[in-house]
C-alpha cells in the first residue's frame, strides 16, 4: 500500500470511439439517439453525436482505481459536473487530485477533471474514496 499524502495527483488520457460509445450503450442500456444516430445527432442543439456524460465518470474510476491511489481502492461518492459535450474522436484527458485526507479511517477526498484535446474542462467533480 502506498502512502498517500494532500496534493498527490496522477491522470491519464483517453480517445473516445464509436465503438465506445456503443458498447456503453449496450452495457448501460441508454440508447439515446444523440450518442448513436448520426442523423439524429445532426439535428440536435450538439450538431453530432456525442458520448455519454457518465462515460467520463468511468475514465476517473479507472485512475482511482488502477493509479491513484490505486488497486483496492473502493469509490465511496462522486460528484459530477458535465460542463460541455464529448465528441466521437475527443481526447479526454482525466486528473486526480487528493484535496483532503481522513488518514485514520483511509479515506480520501479528491478533486476531478477531465479536459478534452483544446483544453476544455468537460467534466468537473469530487470523488471520496476508501484506501486501505
Amino acid at each position: 500500500m502506498k502512502e498517500l499524502k494532500i496534493g498527490m495527483k496522477d491522470s491519464m488520457a483517453r480517445t473516445v470511439t464509436a465503438e465506445d460509445v456503443e458498447m456503453f450503450a449496450k452495457v448501460s442500456g441508454d440508447c439515446n439517439p444523440v450518442h448513436l444516430d448520426e442523423a439524429f445527432a445532426a439535428k440536435s442543439m450538439f450538431g453530432r453525436r456525442i458520448a455519454h456524460g457518465i462515460i467520463s465518470a468511468g475514465y476517473i474510476s479507472a485512475v482511482l482505481g488502477n493509479q491513484l491511489p490505486g488497486q483496492g481502492t473502493i469509490y465511496l461518492g462522486q460528484s459530477l459536473k458535465f460542463l460541455k459535450p464529448v465528441y466521437l474522436g475527443d481526447t479526454i484527458t482525466t486528473t486526480v487530485e487528493i484535496i483532503a485526507a481522513n488518514e485514520e479511517k483511509h479515506i480520501y477526498t479528491l478533486k476531478t477533471e477531465c479536459v478534452n484535446q483544446l483544453g476544455k474542462v468537460v467534466t468537473t467533480g469530487e470523488a471520496t474514496v476508501l484506501y486501505k
